[in-house]
C-alpha cells in the first residue's frame, strides 16, 4: 500500500529512513515521540503518521503545550465542570475528550510541567480521564503522539521530566533530520517555494544562479524548513530581476558558506522532481503532490505516475469523484493545473520550456494561466 504522505517532500536518504519507520508504526496504536529541532516540520510528520493509520477518519487534535499557560493547559486538555474555577460559566470538554477514537498530538511536551505529565501517564496507562471539578472518570480512546525539541533524557537526568513518562511516550521514536542533513531537498525546497510565492504575488517565477544554488545547499539552515520558507517569500518580494543572484542574498549567509569558488558543485541529479510538490506549502511544509488516484490506493489517497514506477499509469474511476467531492470539469482542471505546476517549476518558469513540455503553444500556456489567476 502506498504511504499517504500528507504534504511531505524529501528524497534524502535520512528522509527515506524515516518514512520506512513510519510505514511501519502508522497502522499500529503504538505511542510515538516525534523528536527534531525547531522548524523541521514535526507536526506534519504526525500528520501523515495520522492519515495511515486506521484512525484517519477519526479527529486529529493538535495541542502546543508550550504555547498555553500551565494553569489553563489542564483544562484545554482534560476539559472542566461548571464553576471549577472563575469564569468556567459552562461545562466544557478537553482536547483529550474531542480526540476521542482519534489521535491527540502533544507538541513540545518538554515543556509541561511536571504536576501536570502525572496525569499524562494516567492517561497512557488507564485510558481515562477526569475533568477539572468534576468527580468522576471517562474513559477516552485516543492515541498519543508526542513531540518536542528537547533532549527528554537531558531534561530526565535535571529533573525536569518524569522518567516514567519518557519511557511510556518513546515506545517509537521517530527522529526528524534537519534540513542541513537532507542534502538536495534544501533545492528542491527552495524552487518549490520559490514557485508558490511568485505565483501568489502574480510575478515571473525567479530562477535561481549557479552559485546561489551552491550557497543555498551548502548554508546549514538554523531555522530548518521554516526558515527556507520565509527565506524564499523575501526574495519572491526583494529581487527585481528574474535570476536570483549570489548578490540577493543577505550577508549572514555568504558570511556562513564562506568563499563561494570553494563550494562543491550541486548534484542537480534529484533537484528539479516536480511531482514532489504540494498545493498548500502549510506552515512547515516539506511539500509533496500527487496527480491521479489509484484504485489499489487507501480511500481519499492520490498517487502520482513518478510513484507507481517508471513507464506505468493508474487510470482514476468515478470513485475519484466521489471521494474528492468533485464533478468531471473541476477534476480535470485540477489535473491540468497539476501538470502545469510541475512543467513550470521543471522549466524554472520559462514559459516557452513548460510549454514545450506540455505539447502546447505558448500562447496556448499563458491563456490557462490567466483563466487561473481571474
Amino acid at each position: 500500500m502506498e504511504l499517504n504522505k500528507s504534504g511531505i517532500i524529501g528524497q534524502s536518504t535520512s528522509l527515506v529512513e524515516v518514512f520506512k519507520v513510519l510505514g511501519k508504526v502508522a497502522p499500529t496504536d503504538s505511542t510515538v515521540l516525534v523528536t527534531g529541532e525547531s522548524g523541521t516540520g514535526k507536526e506534519l510528520l504526525v500528520r501523515a503518521l495520522h492519515s495511515n493509520s486506521g484512525r484517519h477518519d477519526k479527529p486529529f487534535v493538535p495541542i502546543n503545550c508550550g504555547a498555553i499557560p500551565k494553569e489553563l493547559l489542564e483544562s484545554e486538555l482534560f476539559g472542566h465542570e461548571k464553576g471549577a474555577f472563575t469564569h468556567a460559566i459552562r461545562s466544557r470538554p478537553g482536547r483529550f475528550e474531542v480526540a476521542d477514537g482519534g489521535t491527540i498530538f502533544l507538541d513540545e511536551i518538554g515543556e509541561m510541567d511536571l504536576s501536570l505529565q502525572v496525569k499524562i501517564l494516567r492517561v497512557l496507562q488507564e485510558k481515562e480521564i477526569e475533568r477539572v471539578g468534576g468527580s468522576g472518570c471517562k474513559k477516552v480512546d485516543v492515541r498519543i503522539v508526542a513531540a518536542t525539541n528537547r533532549d527528554l533524557e537531558t531534561e530526565v537526568a535535571a529533573g525536569r521530566f518524569r522518567e516514567d513518562l519518557y519511557y511510556r511516550l518513546n515506545v517509537i521514536p521517530l527522529h526528524l533530520p534537519p534540513l542541513r542533513e537532507r542534502g538536495g531537498d534544501v533545492l528542491v525546497l527552495a524552487r518549490y517555494f520559490l514557485h508558490h510565492f511568485c505565483s501568489k504575488k502574480k510575478r515571473p517565477v525567479l530562477t535561481l544562479s549557479a552559485d546561489t544554488r551552491r550557497v543555498l545547499a551548502a548554508y546549514v539552515w538554523p531555522g530548518n524548513v521554516r526558515e527556507l520558507e520565509n527565506f524564499m517569500e523575501r526574495l519572491s518580494i526583494l529581487v527585481d530581476e528574474d535570476i536570483v543572484h549570489p548578490d540577493d542574498l543577505p550577508r549572514k549567509i555568504l558570511d556562513q558558506v564562506g568563499d563561494i569558488a570553494d563550494l562543491p558543485e550541486v548534484q542537480e541529479d534529484a533537484v528539479e522532481t516536480a511531482a514532489d510538490c504540494c498545493e498548500e506549502p502549510g506552515k512547515e511544509a516539506f511539500a509533496a503532490a500527487e496527480t491521479v488516484k489509484s484504485a489499489e490506493a487507501p480511500e481519499g489517497q492520490l498517487v502520482s505516475t513518478a510513484q507507481q514506477g517508471s513507464g506505468s499509469f493508474v487510470w482514476p474511476d468515478l470513485a475519484v469523484l466521489e471521494v474528492q467531492g468533485l464533478n468531471l470539469k473541476d477534476f480535470l482542471d485540477a489535473v491540468e493545473g497539476r501538470l502545469i505546476d510541475e512543467a513550470l517549476i521543471k522549466a524554472e518558469g520559462v514559459k516557452n520550456q513548460a510549454a514545450e513540455l506540455l505539447g502546447i503553444k505558448r500562447t496556448t500556456l499563458i491563456e490557462k494561466l490567466k483563466k487561473r489567476s481571474a
